[in-house]
């Protein structure tokens, strides 16, 4: 028995039409599972607090779970590592940084591809990096702490979250900028270079405003300088690098979204639009704010156009200090 009639000459042709419409609309609306959001750093940190604060809004308005992953370590590759090779079905997120997205590939030996290998999504956030000491430390200013350097050529050492990270770059730019020498010291996150730092085991980080804000608050870290053009508004009597006569090692920390290259274009949409209305509420750029930093205002192309350009100005950073793997 035939339910649709059909000319003659045409029955495959529109069989074949009738399977795909049928396996069109058969195709479930994204996200249809859980999704997770991979985090390159420890608990705690910077890019840690973004990702929770993205998994809170994004849950109810994708209507799934959505969990954060730390996954530290290799200057936050593991988690890009983790994302380029898992299924390209959108339900894999990571929030990176320019550790992982700028300036690792220039050191280290990757098994993927940040610029090839993962599709970005959107700006999250940009933060200045602060210079900071332990708040028991006797050093009040930069004149102070390079008076101490100059004294004692090679004994202060410098923490960051990894090697590659912005912060081991801020470090290597502040000794190329002020002809000093310090040892740099990585750990697998900020929040366990912290420990060191208020102990006084380790006299000081460039680390990233996001992170350090805590304990900048809790008179736990003391902070001289700010990485960055212009002043923090949250740190409004700290002065920049250049105010105090160092010029040239800016070095901010941005954090981008990204999925698995190849995820369906509705899914990358339907994420793009969820980061730019999560970005625009009160209470997300509040606390944005309050870490020292700006929401972002990029998605899709214009941000993978930014992501390829601090490629490049981060890789002759690199070169230009002499960075290297240790």
């Amino acid at each position: 028995m035939t339910l649709f009639p059909l000319a003659r000459g045409t029955g495959a042709a529109a069989l074949l039409a009738l399977a795909a419409c049928l396996s069109a609309g058969a195709q479930p609306a994204y996200p249809d599972k859980p999704l997770r959001i991979l985090v390159g750093a420890s608990p705690g940190g910077g890019t840690d607090i973004l990702a929770r604060v993205l998994a809170d809004k994004f849950a109810p308005a994708l209507k799934q779970p959505v969990t954060v992953e730390n996954r530290p370590g290799a200057s936050n590759t593991i988690a890009g590592e983790l994302t380029a090779r898992a299924p390209a079905d959108g339900a894999t997120l990571l929030l990176a940084t320019n550790t992982a997205q700028a300036v690792a590939p220039h050191i280290l030996k990757l098994k993927y591809d940040p610029l090839k290998d993962l599709q970005p999504i959107g700006l999250v956030a940009v933060m200045p990096n602060v210079l900071v000491v332990s708040a028991s430390s006797p050093y009040k200013s930069v004149k102070d702490l390079l008076a101490a350097m100059a004294a004692k050529p090679g004994a202060f050492k410098y923490a960051s979250s990894g090697i590659g990270s912005t912060q081991h770059v801020g470090g290597e730019a502040f000794n190329l900028a002020t002809g000093m020498t310090s040892i740099h010291v990585p750990y697998k996150g900020s929040s366990q270079a912290h420990i060191d730092i208020i102990s006084g085991e380790v006299e000081m980080m460039f680390d990233s405003t996001s992170s350090a804000m805590g304990q900048i608050r809790a008179g736990k870290f003391r902070a001289l300088a700010v990485s960055a053009p212009q002043r923090s508004p949250e740190l409004p009597d700290v002065p920049t690098l250049a105010e105090q006569g160092v010029k040239g090692a800016d070095v901010s920390t941005w954090y981008g979204l990204y999925v698995t290259a190849g995820t369906p274009r509705p899914a990358v949409e339907r994420l793009s639009a969820e980061l730019t209305r999560t970005l625009n509420l009160a209470d997300v750029q509040s606390r944005i704010k309050a870490l020292g930093g700006e929401p972002g205002t990029l998605t899709g192309e214009p941000f993978a156009a930014m992501n390829r350009q601090e490629f490049d100005h981060y890789g002759q950073l690199v070169r230009d200090a002499r960075i290297k793997a240790e």
